[in-house]
């Protein structure tokens, strides 16, 4: 009796040993087989659970062994790990590279750039094919403000030129917010180590006078020359006489050209008939633009005209001046060019 016994049971044990051998094998061949032949983007939700998860998987094609995912994520802890975001999803990626893939954090960044020379409204504006979540139909600046706690009699020039990543999501507000900061950071860095003898009561004006010089040039070398010649005559209280702040005073009526009668009307950012500085910045700015204005470059020259192919003459004299204007201005090469692109502005200074 007792033989036919420890048969059974020796029967029973090596059934045991052959079945958690052969599940052991299927469970780590399982583990390795690819989710998808093709790239998929899947996302997990704010708040989503590891079995919740684990059905959307299933509904998309991804798993077919619900059961043994959950097993899977369970026994690797990862089950309570998991990272809200979107996920690109490669062909190759097996059954346990997914688990730890949603349980990385490794979502997918996109990015938005806030362009040097541009204003605000034109930085939104390329934001709109984003996948941003936008907050701001239009540029509401008193809303914008009040949401960001600007203290500023406008928030044009506030944000930081730069490329800004973010995830699947985030907010318009929350990448001015971030470019806010840094802007502000940035200022008060370079403001630390800025020339003596500046006309510049505050950070602030340095900030409105790289927009300006942002708006005329994108030419790198040129900018703290540029930002010399304003220096200067804003020093022999010189009117700043740039055509940037004028366009940016007409608004919506500028259609692609200045008229003398423009020159003359009285805005707050018409720099032929104001003096000193327009009471904001009148663009986005990078950290070149406001070092340029602080470390202006030396030079004696108080006038400047495009060329035509991006770059500048400079003169010292208005009669020197006035004959580089007749050479570049009222004589333009066919494929005349002025930068930046963006304002299509700077003809005489």
């Amino acid at each position: 009796m007792l033989k036919g016994y420890l048969r059974v049971f020796s029967l029973l044990l090596t059934l045991g040993v052959v079945f958690v051998g052969g599940f052991s094998l299927y469970f780590s061949s399982w583990l390795q087989r690819p989710v998808s032949d093709r790239d998929i983007i899947f996302v997990v939700d704010k708040g989503d659970s590891f079995s919740a998860v684990t059905s959307r998987l299933v509904s998309e094609g991804l798993i077919h062994q619900p059961f043994l995912f959950k097993v899977y994520g369970r026994l690797t802890g990862q089950d309570t790990g998991l990272v809200a975001g979107e996920y690109s999803i490669s062909p190759g990626t097996t059954v346990a590279s997914l688990v730890e893939h949603l349980s990385s954090g490794d979502v997918i960044q996109y990015s938005v750039t806030l362009v040097e020379g541009q204003t605000l409204s034109e930085n939104l504006s390329g934001w709109k094919a984003s996948r941003l979540e936008l907050v701001l139909d239009s540029v509401d600046d008193e809303r914008l403000k009040s949401i960001l706690q600007i203290d500023a009699l406008s928030s044009e020039g506030l944000f930081f030129s730069d490329t800004y990543f973010y995830e699947a999501g985030d907010t318009d507000i929350s990448i001015l917010r971030r470019a806010h900061r840094r802007l502000m950071n940035v200022l008060q860095e370079e403001w630390e180590g800025r020339q003596k003898g500046l006309p510049y009561k505050t950070p602030y004006d340095a900030l409105v006078l790289a927009s300006i010089v942002e708006r005329e040039t994108a030419v790198s070398k040129e900018r703290p020359v540029i930002a010399g010649v304003f220096v200067r005559r804003l020093q022999k209280g010189m009117r700043l006489q740039s055509d940037p702040t004028v366009i940016y005073g007409m608004g919506e009526d500028y259609q692609g050209k200045i008229r003398r009668r423009d020159l003359n009307a009285r805005t707050p950012y018409n720099t032929y008939r104001i003096n000193g500085l327009p009471p904001t910045p009148i663009a986005s700015v990078g950290r070149e633009a406001i070092r340029a204005v602080l470390n202006p470059a030396e030079g004696s020259a108080l006038y400047f005209v495009a060329r035509g192919d991006g770059s500048h003459k400079f003169s010292n004299s208005l009669a020197e001046h006035n004959r580089a204007v007749r050479k570049y201005q009222l004589n333009r090469r066919e494929n005349y060019r002025s930068t930046p692109v963006a304002a299509q502005s700077p003809e005489t200074n």
